[in-house]
């Protein structure tokens, strides 16, 4: 049986971009590849890279868990798990540290982008990260990951310790293959539409969407959504990068293609397509609220982690022992 594993880290509410970029395509994917079995769970370990409040934290990790179900993952189908729950991530990530080289991690993007902006205290996790989630995949011999457009070079260094450590201690891990969706790997922020939407301190509000924003919001959010003096509807991410991402995100929700909204919307106002959006956005983000609620706080979230945790412990336990053996770490 194929496996996938994927995550997602537990330091702020989920946007619309996870939505479309990640969850949605979990859920799809879920639902096609009967002979796949998901390994899907919520990061805290990358977490603590950057300084996190500890209730804060468990608040997080407990939300993306409920939301994970309220879009759709059905827990009876996928192992959802707390990664720093399973211990062997952070063990093999130690094997991984050990396979990989410092400049191979130092070229890393979210390293090179602090160095560059000379901030200080830079946690030495941030470096060594990269070797974390090269583990969080290879532990289950993932067949397939999915990526975003920007994540491309994490699913590479990951080849590269799975190739290395092969090539040193014989065959071990599978070699993962990315799964980069057609359409809406990179939602980008609906005040400026040149960056990624995500909710980070430099953003104002109206940049991105919450999954648990308040549907009127939403709806204010995407008609306020900045585009251009043109008024004519088209995808053109070089020049019209406002309006084309309002197109991904109309396209990825109802899975009409873009051409076909294009078509659909020859000779309609700016005002007109925003309004049909905000309220396909705000259909699709009521039924993922209301199973939330549903969710949060019940005793069936903790079950549904705790069997998640188990299977996942079971498979990789099973990795970890063969990887030790393979060094020649502990005794026989």
């Amino acid at each position: 049986m194929k496996r996938l594993v994927s995550g997602i880290k537990p330091t702020g509410e989920l946007t619309l971009g996870n939505y479309i970029g990640a969850l949605k395509n979990f859920v799809q994917l879920q639902n096609e590849l009967e002979d796949t079995e998901f390994f899907i769970f919520i990061a805290d370990l990358h977490a603590i890279t950057t300084m996190q409040e500890k209730s804060n934290l468990r608040k997080n990790i407990k939300n993306i868990a409920a939301i994970y179900i309220a879009c759709g993952l059905d827990p009876n189908k996928v192992n959802l798990f707390i990664q720093s729950e399973v211990n062997e991530h952070a063990e093999l990530g130690y094997v991984m540290e050990s396979t990989l080289y410092i400049g191979e991690m130092e070229r890393m993007i979210q390293y090179k982008e602090k160095r560059a902006n000379n901030e200080e205290a830079i946690r030495t996790s941030l470096l060594t990260y990269p070797a974390l989630m090269a583990a969080d995949i290879l532990l289950y011999d993932a067949s397939i990951v999915p990526i975003g457009e920007d994540q491309t070079q994490h699913l590479e260094i990951t080849k590269v310790a799975a190739t290395r450590f092969n090539h040193l201690y014989g065959d071990t891990f599978t070699i993962p293959s990315g799964f980069t969706p057609k359409t809406g790997a990179r939602i980008m922020g609906l005040q400026d539409p040149t960056k990624k939407m995500s909710k980070s301190a430099d953003k104002t509000p109206k940049d991105y969407i919450l999954l648990l924003d308040d549907l009127n919001q939403v709806r204010n959010k995407i008609k306020s959504a900045i585009t251009d003096s043109d008024n004519k509807i088209y995808f053109d991410k070089e020049n019209k990068p406002g309006i084309s991402n309002l197109l991904t995100i109309y396209s990825s929700l109802t899975n009409i293609k873009i051409d076909d909204l294009v078509a659909k919307y020859e000779n309609i106002s700016y005002g007109e397509f925003k309004s049909d959006l905000a309220e396909i956005v705000v259909s699709e983000l009521s039924v993922i609220q209301e199973r939330y609620k549903e969710i949060i706080g019940k005793k069936e979230l903790d079950l549904y982690l705790d069997k998640g945790r188990d299977n996942a412990k079971r498979v990789a336990s099973r990795k970890l022992k063969k990887v030790y053996e393979r060094i020649g770490l502990g005794r026989k």
